[in-house]
């Protein structure tokens, strides 16, 4: 089979000798070629290219973020059907198998898939996969033109993947105490905890006004702490709609509580504050003000509008 690695030599959990142990690996198995990426954006012009030239599986060793690049590069190549339905034959079948191998600091999407979150266990998976046949069609997240395969979010989520960012950008590693670290000073800080900017929008149901954060999740969990996973939406999975978590108060006992709610194994947040939506076909959000958006981990700017799609069966990948 001819095959793609797509690999991000600043990916935080990877060295340069694991990088080459699996490199053999999987070229033991594939006519495999090797292209490591340079800046933000080059994973998805690498795999656009790929798709175009006829590659059978495209591979990623990174994290959430090369993942994403990878998957809107493919679909840029092959999109699947607007009218998908789900349950129908997989319609991005001319497509390249997608194979993700975890990377990065939290590797959301590879651990819902089911994929071990050791590199060298999930390439054995990986592998034990393609010789078995054993390929599956997910439904994705569309936010405007950017396909997201495990959550978007806009308000203080968004925040925090800007706040990260630009600490990681100064030299500092990804790690779950940084993210822990960078939610407490933005939430006591920095966001604005007193005027909700978010009205919420779907078909066949009156508009929610009044809201200070959206998270909306195409898998569960939507994160991980360490090995600890996040809970915003327990029932969200490939083979459904959207989810939505939704937050009518930034109050310090009530985000007190959600958050604790999120970390337990129970059924997710509740409450008379709290907005959970399942299966959703579509979603639309509207702010008063800019704020801060984010898809798979990545911050996209500030947004006053976006609208919000599931893509059932628009991709198929090995795990």
């Amino acid at each position: 089979m001819r095959a793609l690695l797509i690999a991000n030599p600043f990916a935080s959990s990877t060295t340069a000798v694991r990088r080459d142990v699996i490199t053999r690996a999987l070229a033991s198995e594939l006519d495999l070629n090797v292209v490591q990426t340079r800046y933000r954006g080059h994973a998805g012009h690498v795999a656009e290219g790929a798709a175009r030239d006829g590659y059978e599986l495209v591979l990623t060793l990174g994290g959430d973020g090369t993942v994403n690049e990878v998957v809107n590069g493919i679909l840029r190549a092959s999109p699947p059907p607007a009218a998908a339905e789900r349950g129908a034959t997989p319609p991005g079948a001319a497509a390249p198998l997608l194979a993700p191998l975890p990377g990065g600091s939290a590797n959301v999407f590879t651990r819902a898939l089911g994929l071990p979150a050791d590199l060298v266990d999930a390439t054995g998976q990986i592998l034990a996969a393609l010789q078995e046949g054993r390929a599956r069609s997910i439904g994705l997240g569309l936010a405007d033109r950017r396909y997201f395969c495990a959550n978007a979010g806009l308000g203080l989520d968004a925040e925090v993947v800007r706040v990260v960012e630009g600490l990681r950008a100064r030299g500092r590693g990804a790690s779950a105490a940084m993210w822990v670290q960078a939610a407490v000073r933005q939430f006591c800080a920095v966001t604005n905890r007193r005027e909700p900017a978010l009205s919420l929008e779907r078909d066949g149901a009156a508009a929610l006004h009044g809201l200070f954060l959206g998270i909306v999740s195409n898998s569960s969990p939507w994160t991980y702490l360490g090995q600890r996973p996040v809970l915003a939406s327990p029932r969200a999975g490939f083979d459904t709609g959207l989810d939505l978590l939704a937050v009518r108060t930034l109050g310090t006992l009530r985000t007190v509580n959600l958050v604790r709610q999120m970390l337990s194994r129970g059924g997710g947040p509740s409450g008379r504050q709290v907005v959970s939506l399942h299966d959703q076909p579509a979603l639309t959000f509207r702010a008063t003000r800019p704020v801060a958006f984010q898809v798979d981990g990545e911050y996209m700017g500030e947004r006053e509008h976006v609208m919000l799609r599931s893509i059932p069966n628009a991709l198929r990948v090995l795990a």
